[in-house]
């Protein structure tokens, strides 16, 4: 596998129209999660992806199973729960340009919570080139704490360990969260992080710098500093700012998990930096032009031209809702 994730999916519930939880008559069903997402985007990038998980013995586990299996993403080694449900989620169409949404989880007691050292498969975990874990994982149990803990260990065999702080204060039952982010992310090879997220979980303020300066373990540091753009840190090197694409947003889920996935397609590529970052631009904006958590990147050949235009042209790019299939409307309009 190019790429092995673990955490927790759920089933996601859209809003049949903009309004208040309280108001909305009907919903869609998605599936949304931090890993699940990455891997699928990843598998439809053309990779080799593996999802491991853990779901109920339940119709929305068996949704959430087809679903990420569609993609392309191997499923086989996911585990049924046959005591604790799926979990899942609501939310509002407020997130539409806007940022500001409303959410209802029900995932306390999950089977992925109950996620341990014990049931999880770990050779299979660790049969990548890469690894990718996120902080949501670690806030769901002590088990799946835990868990993290054995992965992020130093040894031998361990691949290239990737990992997602994407800290969610209202997941942490426990004042230590922060802790537990910031000693995972010093255990991991490529570290992504939000310049928000370091000042709320670490009190880190003063830019990427600041942040590397914290995080001076990890050999590729992403900070990801919203729609300005992203800075990475690799090694001695000077570190490369990478400006955000002007964008149509329909809904901002989705976006960081599709630019990890960006940026570790680059990774597993052997791009530079530069064009890493801009792959995960590109990924990102597929997710912002998108309602959903999930949404197909462009392709290939479409994103490695794009990540190749001189910064006059990427500063002037505008992208907006069906542009990934932009470029596959014009081939086939050529197309005798």
């Amino acid at each position: 596998m190019d790429v092995v994730t673990l955490g927790e999916s759920m089933v996601t519930f859209l809003p049949g129209r903009p309004g208040r939880l309280a108001d909305v008559p009907s919903f869609d069903r998605a599936i949304g999660g931090a890993e699940s997402n990455v891997a699928c985007v990843l598998a439809a990038a053309g990779h080799t992806a593996r999802w491991v998980g853990r779901v109920g013995a339940d119709g929305f586990g068996d949704h959430l199973v087809e679903r990420i299996a569609a993609y392309g993403v191997d499923v086989t080694s996911v585990r049924r729960d046959p005591a604790r449900p799926t979990g899942i989620y609501f939310r509002t169409a407020g997130d539409r340009g806007t940022g500001a949404h409303e959410v209802a989880y029900y995932r306390a007691g999950s089977a992925a919570s109950a996620m341990s050292a014990a049931n999880v498969d770990l050779a299979a975990v660790r049969a990548g080139r890469v690894l990718h874990l996120s902080g949501i994982t670690a806030a769901l149990s002590a088990d799946c704490r835990a868990l993290l803990g054995e992965l992020t260990a130093p040894r031998a065999d361990r691949p290239l360990l990737s990992f997602d702080v994407n800290h969610r204060p209202g997941l942490w039952r426990t004042a230590e969260g922060p802790l537990v982010l910031l000693d995972l992310a010093r255990r991991a090879d490529v570290v992504f992080v939000g310049e928000d997220e370091a000042a709320q979980a670490w009190g880190i303020t003063g830019g990427p710098r600041a942040v590397r300066q914290a995080l001076p373990e990890p050999a590729v540091l992403v900070v990801k500093q919203g729609a300005s753009g992203a800075t990475a840190f690799d090694g001695r090197r000077p570190p490369v700012f990478e400006p955000a694409l002007d964008v149509d947003v329909v809904a901002t889920t989705g976006a960081g998990d599709a630019f990890a996935a960006g940026f570790l397609s680059g990774t597993l590529r052997d791009l530079p930096l530069k064009s890493r970052l801009r792959h995960g631009h590109l990924f990102a904006a597929a997710a912002l032009t998108t309602p959903g958590d999930l949404a197909a990147p462009p392709a290939r050949d479409h994103a490695d031209r794009l990540t190749t235009l001189d910064d006059t042209a990427w500063g002037r790019l505008r992208l907006g809702p069906g542009w990934t299939q932009a470029d596959v409307a014009e081939e086939e309009a050529n197309t005798p």
